[in-house]
C-alpha cells in the first residue's frame, strides 16, 4: 500500500498533518501525533502494514501489541478517506 498522490503531508513541531488536493472525494484535514507522521513517512513507499509496524517498532520504545493497534486504526481512517492505495 502507498499514500495516493492526491494527499500531501507536513510536520509542523509534534502535529503531523495530511491535506488533500482538489482532485480527491475528501475534503478536510488530518491531524495527528508523531507516531501518525511515522506511518505517513512509511506509506510515501509501497508497504505492507507488517513492514510499517517493524519500522514504529525500532523508532519508538512502545509494546508491540500498542504499535500494531496504532497501525492499525491509522490505516483504517485512512482507507475510510481514501488516502492510501491498497
Amino acid at each position: 500500500m502507498k499514500l495516493r498522490q492526491e494527499f500531501i503531508t507536513h510536520q509542523t513541531g509534534g502535529e503531523s498533518l495530511l491535506v488533500p488536493t482538489g482532485s480527491t472525494a475528501f475534503s478536510g484535514l488530518v491531524r495527528g501525533n508523531k507516531t501518525f507522521g511515522a506511518i505517513l513517512e512509511q506509506l510515501q513507499n509501497d508497504v505492507t502494514e507488517a513492514e510499517i509496524v517493524a519500522a514504529l517498532k525500532q523508532r519508538f520504545d512502545a509494546p508491540e501489541g500498542v504499535v500494531e493497534n496504532d497501525v492499525k486504526k491509522a490505516l483504517a481512517e485512512l482507507r475510510r478517506i481514501g488516502a492510501i492505495d491498497g
